[in-house]
This record gives structure tokens, sequence and C-alpha cells, in this order.
């Protein structure tokens, strides 16, 4: 497995998110409620608009911390080993998202054992 292939892409990925993190700072400030400067309905817009900033934004830190993550398991020679149970996640399943955790049946195992609830 060519480790430094999913370390380069974890920095990528790390990179990216940070960009985004630093442009996104604005739509999720406090929506103004001054009647006088802007209507009920715009005053909505911006609400539901500043309501789905934030939910990107914990998306965007949930993903930081994964990567986090995937790079200690890196450091630490753990990395690409099922946390479930400890066999080795295949290439292509890491290409797809080198911060993924699960082999392809711990992970189905955990989604059918959750849409069954």
């Amino acid at each position: 497995m060519d480790i430094a292939l999913f370390k380069s892409l974890l920095l990528e990925r790390k990179a990216a998110l940070m960009e985004v993190e630093e442009t996104s700072k604005e739509a999720t400030q406090i929506v103004e409620l001054d009647q006088a400067s802007v209507g009920r309905l715009s005053r909505m817009d911006a609400m539901q608009g500043q309501a789905m900033a934030i939910a990107t934004d914990q998306r965007r830190v949930l993903e930081l911390q994964q990567i986090e993550a995937a790079l200690k398991r890196i450091d630490h020679d753990e990395y690409g080993y099922c946390l479930s149970c400890d066999e080795t996640i295949a290439e292509p399943r890491l290409k797809l998202d080198a911060a993924i955790t699960l082999c392809i049946d711990c992970a189905s195992k955990k989604e059918s054992s959750c849409s069954s609830v």
C-alpha cells in the first residue's frame, strides 16, 4: 500500500477544507433583524442560509477530525486497517475516502444494523 499517496490525499483534502472554512465565516454570522433595512422574507432567507452554512460547517469540522485521526493512524503505522475487525481496507475504498475507518464488510454490517433500528 502506498502510504505516501494516502497521506498526500488526506493533506490535500485538509487544505481544501481549511480554505473553505476561511471563506464561509461570513455565512454563519448572526442575521440582522432590522426591519427597516431588510424585509421579512429576506430575513427568513438569510436565516435559512445561515442554518445551512452552520450545518455545512459542522460537517466540515467532523471531516477535519476524521482526517486528523487518519493522519495519526499513518504516524502510528495503523493506517489502512479496519477499526472493527482489524483486516486490511481495500485500496480502492481508501482512494474514494482516505479517512475511511471500516472495511466494506464491517461498514455494511454497521449500516444494516442501524437501518433495522
